[in-house]
């Protein structure tokens, strides 16, 4: 363990040098050992992860390694091989590394929803509020108000993704507040989305909104849930900076928060797109939820399995 330790503080000092000088600033053979200590700490990491009374030493490790990941890849150009290979590998090992603040934001969300629900059973004033006059008076009239799409697919498309990206940009940069604007974020909407749902069952649309959102609600919800997490671990970082320096736990976090959020933007191009195509159609009942029920496990098996078999990087 004596060994382990200070492999472990010779790759924190030549990370600091890295971060004080540049990667310019360390020699060829500080750049080999540096690669080399990096792979180590990432092995030892994998092995601490295995014991739960370790959980200190795996935090410091995470850091750690977080931090010599950003220097050993920052000589790669970007290029369409390189961020296959993130979005195939590295982004599933990034989320499941991250995977309690994803965890986090998903049950803010539900709970905020459930919460959504209720308050719309006990105070229908208020869900009549909140969704506006506009879209009440549709709801009242049986109708979806998403039926105007029909007529301007292309630009509804751009619109929609623009908006969708935009969403899920507020809400990660919410980080910043120390992670309060994002935590508002993912609570409003998680409580439009009860409250729209609740009012179309009273009025008996469950289906027609449940069929509208399966297509690309498989994307765009959790795309949302993953800003969310970004946020979070951003502001984790800023409030909780650990065995870091403040600036150091910032970077890290601000380098995998980006990173975390970046993966969502094929995702919401591809929901943007069946949003404005597909969602709002008369199109089966039984092809969308089919839509949603497809790209939702290919999510899913994409972010669990994704990079496993990749060990040098398995971090």
């Amino acid at each position: 363990m004596d060994t382990r330790k200070d492999n472990w503080n010779r790759l924190d000092a030549l990370l600091r040098q890295a971060e004080r000088g540049g990667v310019k600033s360390l020699e060829v053979a500080e750049l080999r050992e540096l690669g080399l200590l990096y792979r180590q700490a990432a092995a030892d990491l994998s092995a601490v992860r295995t014991d739960k009374t370790s959980r200190m030493l795996e935090q410091y490790l995470n850091r750690l390694v977080g931090r010599a990941h950003n220097f050993v890849y920052s000589g790669k150009r970007i290029s369409p091989l390189s961020l296959w290979e993130f979005m195939v590998h590295g982004y599933p090992r990034l989320l499941r590394r991250l995977s309690g603040y994803v965890y986090l934001a998903t049950a803010i969300t539900i709970v905020t929803a459930i919460f959504g629900m209720l308050i719309t059973l006990v105070r229908p004033e208020f869900a009549q509020i909140y969704v506006g006059p506009d879209m009440m008076a549709t709801i009242n009239q049986h109708k979806m108000w998403t039926d105007s799409i029909l007529s301007v697919k292309p630009a509804a498309a751009s619109g929609i993704m623009t908006n969708n990206i935009m969403v899920c940009f507020m809400t990660f940069a919410g980080g910043v507040t120390g992670g309060l604007f994002t935590l508002f974020s993912l609570y409003n909407n998680g409580v439009m989305l009860g409250v729209i749902a609740t009012l179309c069952a009273q009025h008996g649309m469950s289906l027609s909104l449940w069929s509208f959102i399966a297509a690309h609600g498989a994307l765009e919800l959790p795309s949302i849930m993953l800003a969310g997490a970004a946020g979070l671990r951003l502001g984790a970082g800023i409030l909780f900076p650990g065995m870091l320096r403040r600036r150091e736990s910032i970077a890290v976090a601000g380098a995998e928060s980006v990173q975390l959020v970046a993966g969502t933007i094929p995702l919401l191009v591809i929901a943007g797109t069946l949003e404005a195509f597909l969602s709002p159609t008369h199109a089966p009942v039984a092809l969308k939820f089919s839509v949603g029920a497809f790209l939702f496990v290919g999510l899913m098996f994409w972010l669990t399995e994704g990079g496993r078999t990749v060990v040098s990087d398995s971090v």
